[in-house]
């Protein structure tokens, strides 16, 4: 097992459980996430400032359903630029900041540059007010778009297995 020690801060057992609580319901008191990792109320408190002081936390979210709101597709796109070059990229990357249907974007590796995850209310907004306007960014040259049929998995909780307790 791989120790855990980002930028000389440990994690210990303590920090390890807590985390995994807290992707299962960030919602939950103090007091609760302290019964199930047997710390005290405080001593929860302390750890979760810590943790997000030192970068291991980013935020706490509501994770809304996509469905209930009335965004019942869900697409994949491979974004492939006409040249690779940083103003290409930097644009590319300032512009899809600015579209809300896209929810993740991923400079990779591979046959495309980006790959993008977009959320719309059907088939003819995804069309005109999200992949007409990438095809209109500078740079593109290709987009490629998979329709999501059924999600089989998804989830925001990263492993925790191959981290190891300091100390």
């Amino acid at each position: 097992m791989k120790k855990a020690n980002h930028d000389g801060f440990p994690l210990d057992r303590y920090d390890i459980s807590l985390l995994a609580a807290l992707q299962l319901n960030t919602h939950a008191t103090h007091q609760e996430l302290g019964d199930s990792i047997h710390l005290s109320a405080s001593q929860v408190s302390r750890r979760i400032q810590r943790l997000e002081a030192a970068g291991f936390i980013r935020a706490h979210v509501a994770l809304l359903d996509p469905a209930r709101l009335g965004l019942g597709v869900r697409a994949i796109s491979y974004v492939t630029l006409a040249r690779h070059g940083d103003e290409e990229g930097t644009s590319f990357e300032r512009d899809i900041l600015s579209i809300p249907e896209v929810v993740e974007c991923f400079a990779v590796t591979g046959e495309s540059d980006y790959i993008l995850k977009i959320f719309a209310a059907d088939l003819s907004a995804l069309s005109e007010s999200v992949l007409k306007r990438l095809t209109r960014m500078k740079g593109v040259a290709s987009i490629r778009s998979n329709i999501v049929l059924q999600c089989v998995k998804s989830t925001t909780q990263l492993p925790l297995s191959h981290v190891s307790a300091a100390g």
